[in-house]
């Protein structure tokens, strides 16, 4: 027979884990934030500040059964544990039909703009022959093989410049698979290692004055036959656990992406487009609430 205070003992103990989050199965979402300035920013005076980053506490709020934690990894990385078992979900992907095998897919959350082709403002003269309306003929350019373009490996660029990517000669495309890939890639540009970077252009600048380079010594480019904006999603490892966190998810989305995530990302534009933007995007969501209420049945 267990002494009165061993006794005690045993019942608080128990107690405890019976009241533990644990105990009810609580379950945790990790949730894979990457230096994606101005979606997601891991350092610098705007730290956390970034469009996903402060859409990020609306998306635990509707998530309230669920214990969270934050891991900022690379784009490869992110891409890997995605692929596997578990509740992981990247708050800020672009669908692809691959990824889409392996992903689950909330519904469209923030519209952005896409990506282009960054270069510095002395090396336009390489890209003149492959000019057409103001935008690069992307496939023509890799095709000719008269530069090396930097990608960050395993992000998608949208469609259209993704299949080009697929088709171009390995040797005319550096992939960098570490961290703070565009800084690096943008270090490489100012070198001469490589001429050209695809990315985001608010993205490029603003690791261009983390990098102490002038973001005035760069320009983007159009892409011929990319899209003008892009649409992001919640993406989650494929689950039950996944199925049902994207379930609470959605409703939530729907009604908060038109104005407060919209306005989270318009605020990273310059004043002049805010107001386009924003105008193009309730009139991109406006045409898709029947296919995305479908969707939800």
């Amino acid at each position: 027979m267990l002494p009165a205070g061993s006794f005690l003992l045993s019942l608080v103990l128990c107690s405890c884990l019976l009241t533990s989050p644990h105990a009810h199965g609580r379950e945790t979402i990790t949730w894979l934030l990457r230096d994606l300035a101005p979606l997601t920013i891991a350092s610098g005076p705007d730290r956390n500040q970034g469009a996903v980053d402060q859409a990020l506490p609306l998306l635990r709020a509707a998530l309230p059964d669920y214990d969270h934690s934050v891991l900022r990894v690379n784009r490869a990385r992110a891409s890997q544990m995605l692929g596997e078992s578990g509740l992981s979900c990247d708050p800020a992907l672009l669908w692809t039909a691959r990824r889409a095998q392996t992903i689950l897919y909330s519904v469209p959350s923030m519209n952005v703009l896409s990506n282009a082709l960054i270069m510095q403002r002395d090396d336009l003269p390489l890209i003149a022959d492959f000019m057409q309306d103001g935008k690069v003929d992307l496939g023509a350019l890799l095709h000719s093989k008269t530069m090396t373009l930097g990608v960050i490996a395993e992000r998608s660029y949208g469609s259209a410049v993704d299949r080009i990517l697929d088709e171009a000669d390995g040797s005319q495309v550096l992939a960098h698979h570490g961290n703070d890939a565009m800084g690096s890639l943008l270090r490489m540009e100012r070198l001469g290692r490589i001429q050209a970077v695809l990315g985001y252009w608010q993205e490029a600048r603003y690791q261009a004055r983390q990098e102490g380079l002038d973001p005035q010594e760069l320009v983007q480019i159009p892409i011929k036959s990319a899209s003008r904006s892009q649409l992001v999603h919640v993406g989650c490892s494929d689950s039950p656990a996944s199925r049902r966190v994207l379930q609470a998810l959605n409703p939530v989305l729907l009604d908060v992406r038109k104005t407060r995530l919209a306005q989270f990302y318009a605020q990273w534009l310059a004043p002049h487009q805010r107001l386009e933007y924003l105008r193009e995007t309730k009139a991109l969501f406006n045409a898709r609430r029947d296919e995305t209420l479908n969707s939800l049945q």
